[in-house]
C-alpha cells in the first residue's frame, strides 16, 4: 500500500470535472441549441476518463488526500463499469432529447457531475469522502429526475426522490456520527485496525446501532427493500433515458460502495451485519418478485426488477467472502448489459412519434419487428436467469457464494423468488409473440439504440462461452478487499 499526495490517482475524476466545467462555459456562451455537440464532447470525455482509469490504476493500492481517497483494482473495476454505463446512457439520450424537444446543454453536464460523484464513492476510504461523493451524485440525480420541467410526473418524481433522498442522507449521517462517537475515527483503515485481528476491540452497542443506520442509508441508494418506495415512481416519472441511467450507473456505484464499507472498516464484524444484509436481501427479492407481477407500465416493471436484482446481489454480499464479492462484481457487469439493452428497446417503442410505455404496446412485436423482439426475448431470458444466458451465470455465482458460506436458506429462497420473477419476464415474451398487434412501432430512427440493443443481446448470448475476462477482473478486484483470501 502506498500513500501519495499527488493528483495521479484522481486524474480521471479531475478530467471529468474539468470537462463538465468546460462544457458548462461552452453551453452558456454558445448561441442556439448545443445539446448534440455538448453530449458528443461529454461522451469523449467519459471514454478518455475510462482509459485513464485503466492506465492509472494498477495492482497496487494507492492512497491520497491523507488517506481519504483510495485507488485499487476494486475501484478501477467499479469505475470502468460506471463510466461505461454513463457513456451508454448519454448515447441513448440523444435521439430522445431531439424527439421530445428537451434539448438543453445542461443534461450531459449533469450526467458528468453525477458520474464524478459515483467515482468518488467507490474510491472513498473515509466516511467524510464517502458522504461528499454520495451527495455530489445525488444532487445531480435530483435535477435529472425532474429534467422534463413541463411534465407533472417528472416534477413529482424529482420531488419524491429529493425528499426521500434527504431523509436517507440524514440517517446515514446519524449513523456515521454514532460510529465516530464510539470509535473516535471516520477512517476506514482506522476502523479496521480498531476492530480487526485477534485482539480487536469488541464493538459497543452504540457502534452497532450506528452501523445499522449507515446500512439503512446505503440501502436507500441501492433501492433495497424496505427502502425501495421511491424507485417505481421515480423510474416511471423521470424521462426514459434518465431512468436508464438511474437503473445502471448509480446502482453500480452504490453497490460497490456498500461492498467496500462492509468488507473494509466492518470486515471483522461480518456476524454483526450479516443478519441485516440477509433481511434486506430477502425483502428485496420478495418485493421484486411479487410486486412486479401486477405492473402494466414497463418502466415500473423494470423498477421492481431492479429491486429484485439488488436482492440477488446482496446475497453475495451476505456471504462476506472474496468469492461473494467476486460474484457481486460479475453480477454487476452482467446487470449492466441486460439493462442498457432493455432500455434501448424501451426507447425504441414509438408510435406516431409518441413514446409508449405499456407492456401491452409490445403486442405482436415478433411479427412487426422481429429483430427488436428477438433482442428483447434474449434479454428477458437473461434477466429471468434462464440458461445459457449471461443472467444465469450471475445468479449461479451469487447463490454458490451463499451456499459456500452456509447461507442455505437465503440461497433456496433466492432461487424460488427467481422462479417467481421469471413469470413477468416470460409474460413480455408471450405478449410479443402470441398477442395480436394493434399498431406497429415507428421505423427506428436511431442507429445508436440499435447498436446498443444488438451489442447487449450478443454479449448475453456469448458470455457463457467467453466469461474469462469478466471473471478474472472481478476476482482480482475482490482479492484486494480480502488480502489473505486473495
Amino acid at each position: 500500500m502506498t500513500e501519495t499526495f499527488d493528483l495521479m490517482p484522481v486524474l480521471p475524476e479531475l478530467l471529468v470535472v474539468l470537462a463538465a466545467m468546460g462544457l458548462l462555459m461552452l453551453g452558456v456562451f454558445r448561441k442556439g441549441d448545443g445539446t448534440a455537440s455538448t453530449t458528443s464532447l461529454a461522451v469523449v470525455a467519459l471514454l478518455v476518463a475510462m482509459l485513464l482509469t485503466w492506465a492509472v490504476g494498477g495492482s497496487e493500492r494507492l492512497l491520497t488526500f491523507g488517506g481519504l481517497f483510495v485507488l485499487d483494482p476494486f475501484a478501477v473495476f467499479a469505475k470502468v463499469a460506471i463510466l461505461a454505463a454513463s457513456t451508454i446512457a448519454l448515447v441513448m439520450s440523444l435521439n430522445y432529447l431531439d424527439k421530445e424537444k428537451l434539448g438543453r446543454f445542461e443534461y450531459p453536464i449533469l450526467i458528468l457531475l453525477a458520474t464524478v460523484g459515483m467515482m468518488m464513492m467507490v474510491s472513498a476510504n473515509d466516511f467524510l469522502s464517502l458522504y461528499l461523493g454520495l451527495e455530489t451524485q445525488s444532487l445531480s440525480l435530483y435535477v435529472l429526475a425532474a429534467f422534463h420541467r413541463d411534465s407533472t410526473k417528472a416534477t413529482e418524481s424529482g420531488l419524491k426522490y429529493f425528499v426521500l433522498g434527504s431523509l436517507a442522507s440524514g440517517m446515514l449521517l446519524y449513523g456515521v456520527s454514532l460510529v465516530y462517537g464510539f470509535s473516535g475515527t471516520t477512517s476506514f483503515d482506522g476502523l479496521a485496525k480498531i476492530f480487526g485481528g485477534e485482539h480487536g476491540a469488541h464493538p459497543h452497542l452504540g457502534f452497532v446501532a450506528g452501523l445499522v443506520f449507515v446500512l439503512a442509508g446505503l440501502a436507500f441508494k441501492i433501492s433495497a427493500a424496505p427502502f425501495h418506495m421511491w424507485t417505481p415512481d421515480v423510474y416511471e416519472g423521470a424521462p426514459t433515458p434518465v431512468t436508464s441511467f438511474f437503473a445502471v450507473a448509480p446502482k453500480i456505484a452504490a453497490m460497490a460502495l456498500l461492498v467496500r464499507v462492509m468488507t473494509g472498516p466492518f470486515g471483522e464484524m461480518t456476524e454483526q451485519w450479516r443478519q441485516i444484509i440477509v433481511l434486506i436481501a430477502l425483502g428485496s427479492m420478495f418485493v421484486g418478485a411479487f410486486a412486479a407481477i401486477a405492473q402494466s407500465n414497463i418502466k415500473r416493471l423494470m423498477a421492481y426488477s431492479s429491486i429484485g436484482h439488488v436482492g440477488f446481489m446482496l446475497t453475495g454480499v451476505a456471504a462476506g467472502t472474496a468469492d461473494g464479492v467476486q460474484a457481486v462484481l460479475v453480477y454487476l457487469g452482467i446487470y449492466l448489459t441486460m439493462n442498457v439493452g432493455v432500455f434501448a428497446v424501451i426507447l425504441s417503442m414509438r408510435q406516431k412519434g409518441r413514446l409508449m410505455e405499456g407492456i401491452d404496446d409490445l403486442a405482436g412485436l415478433g411479427k412487426t419487428n422481429p429483430a427488436m423482439a428477438a433482442a428483447m426475448a434474449v434479454l428477458m431470458f437473461s434477466m429471468a436467469g434462464i440458461p445459457p444466458m449471461a443472467g444465469f451465470i450471475g445468479k449461479f455465482y451469487v447463490f454458490k457464494a451463499a451456499v459456500d458460506a452456509g447461507l442455505y436458506t437465503l440461497a433456496i429462497i433466492g432461487v424460488l423468488t427467481s422462479v417467481v420473477s421469471a413469470y413477468y419476464y416470460l409474460r413480455i415474451i408471450k405478449v410479443m409473440y402470441f398477442d395480436e398487434a394493434a399498431e406497429s412501432f415507428d421505423r427506428a430512427s436511431s442507429k445508436a439504440l440499435g447498436l446498443v440493443m444488438a451489442a447487449a443481446t450478443v454479449i448475453n448470448i456469448v458470455f457463457v462461452v467467453v466469461p474469462g475476462p469478466l471473471l478474472t477482473s472481478a476476482k482480482a478486484a475482490a482479492a484486494v478487499l480480502f488480502p489473505v483470501a486473495g
